[in-house]
């Protein structure tokens, strides 16, 4: 369980009171499986504000990958509305989620999909070669602590490593919106915490709206606030007044 009081508390980098960014009403996605329905979002509402670090908690098969996926532009709704900054991401069609993934959101996933024959520095180059305004690679990798890894392929790396190259890959065309899924799931303790501190700290420096979802609950004391997901729904919400330093998480 995390600490409650931390020596170094993080203060919000949340601006509540500023119009959102993200406003979804209504999200319903049901996947069709033969003659099967299953229903992965019922009804969800939310906003996500500039700036914010949002942790979405629940258990698997209670829907944060399924929101993840459509609020990222990789799925659509079965019905309700996504906008982003104004722009229908849920009618907009593939053109306009295209247009949404390659310019305005960064993933992480699980899982690193880094290119084994490319080091840290070409598999970065891979979106900045691609993005209309992109930082360099060897900056995107310095704000993850990996400067000294830019010549290494992913073989020569650690777990933890291999994912801050994932995650500097996902923030070097400087996306407004970060979304990272179990980005330490695959991580033991100490080294999901250096993860999450590459996270944190892209979240604070660059003033990046980000989404991490979770099953583990010790992340949420890292959070601005904490959307927590039931069978589709949103069930809770909770907000930090202060952000626990994610060194002194414990699970």
């Amino acid at each position: 369980m995390p600490r409650h009081q931390s020596t170094r508390p993080q203060p919000s980098a949340a601006k509540p009171a500023s119009p959102p960014i993200f406003e979804a009403r209504g999200l319903r996605k049901v996947y069709h499986t033969g003659d099967l329905d299953v229903v992965a979002l019922q009804g969800v509402d939310l906003d996500f504000h500039p700036g914010e670090l949002v942790v979405l908690l629940g258990a698997s098969g209670s829907g944060k990958s399924t929101l993840l996926n459509v609020l990222g532009g990789l799925d659509i709704p079965t019905a309700g509305t996504l906008r982003y900054k104004g722009w229908d991401l849920s009618g907009g069609g593939e053109r306009t989620l295209t247009q949404f993934r390659r310019n305005c959101v960064g993933f992480v996933f699980q899982f690193y999909n880094l290119i084994p024959s490319l080091t840290a520095r070409e598999n970065v180059a891979l979106i900045t070669d691609i993005a209309p305004d992109p930082m360099k690679p060897e900056d995107a990798l310095d704000r993850v602590g990996l400067s000294h890894r830019l010549d290494h392929f992913p073989s020569q790396l650690s777990g933890g490593e291999q994912q801050r190259v994932a995650i500097a890959r996902a923030i070097a065309k400087k996306p407004e919106v970060l979304l990272c899924d179990e980005p330490t799931g695959a991580l033991d303790v100490t080294t999901g915490i250096t993860v999450l501190e590459a996270i944190e700290r892209i979240n604070r420096e660059l003033g990046t709206l980000t989404v991490v979802i979770t099953h583990n609950a010790a992340m949420a004391a890292m959070a601005d606030r904490v959307l927590h997901l039931s069978d589709g729904h949103i069930i809770k919400e909770s907000r930090n007044e202060t952000r626990v330093d994610v060194k002194t998480l414990q699970w």
